[in-house]
């Protein structure tokens, strides 16, 4: 994890932060509560990272007009294409990744069964991580909760997955790492991909 961001306390600054994007934007919901954010951490075996734990129960929980495109969730909802026939969501299982793995350029992913493929890729969907929102087109946006990458955010596809924020080895995504950053970054009219 980069030195510097810290998920277990959070921080004044980067909450005051998030209330003013926030606040302006039409369509916020309110905020879960605390109750609310203690019984989804107690159901799923994880304790959120900040700034999105204390975000959610004190500030806001979904905003239809995002980040991302098509609004940030509510706490424990899936996207509408999300789908119906995928494996369970396992949050409290480590995210599996440390750094971006774009499988139509991964060499390795030729010698790999279609079953291998699919059970490999979706402990990356499933395993570790809270559904921010979707950008459409089966491009998803992740907030890590267990393993290395926790309190990193994601954007998770069909071609691949891709770390945001400027401490990921291929920095495709660059920005101030974290739920803040990305919300910040997204706020700003920031391109997510500027080299792009």
């Amino acid at each position: 994890m980069m030195a510097g961001m810290n998920t277990e306390t959070c921080d004044p600054a980067e909450l005051a932060a998030l209330r003013e994007i926030f606040a302006s934007r039409p369509g916020a919901a309110p905020p879960a509560g605390w109750e609310a954010v203690r019984a989804f951490e107690a159901e799923h075996g994880v304790l959120l990272p900040e700034p999105y734990r204390t975000f959610v129960a004190e500030v806001c929980d979904g905003l239809p007009a995002g980040p991302p495109h098509y609004g940030l969730l509510p706490l424990a909802e899936t996207p509408q294409d999300w789908g119906t026939d995928r494996p369970e969501r396992l949050l409290a299982e480590p995210f599996p990744l440390t750094g971006a793995w774009l499988w139509e350029e991964d060499d390795a992913v030729v010698e790999l069964s279609v079953e291998e493929f699919e059970a490999r890729t979706a402990t990356v969907f499933d395993h570790g991580s809270l559904l921010l929102g979707t950008d459409g087109c089966g491009m998803y946006w992740h907030l890590v909760v267990t393993g290395p990458q926790r309190g990193h955010v994601w954007q998770i596809a069909g071609e691949g997955a891709l770390p945001f924020g400027p401490d990921s080895p291929d920095a495709l995504m660059p920005g101030t790492p974290g739920f803040a950053g990305w919300a910040g970054h997204w706020a700003a009219g920031h391109d997510w991909f500027p080299d792009a």
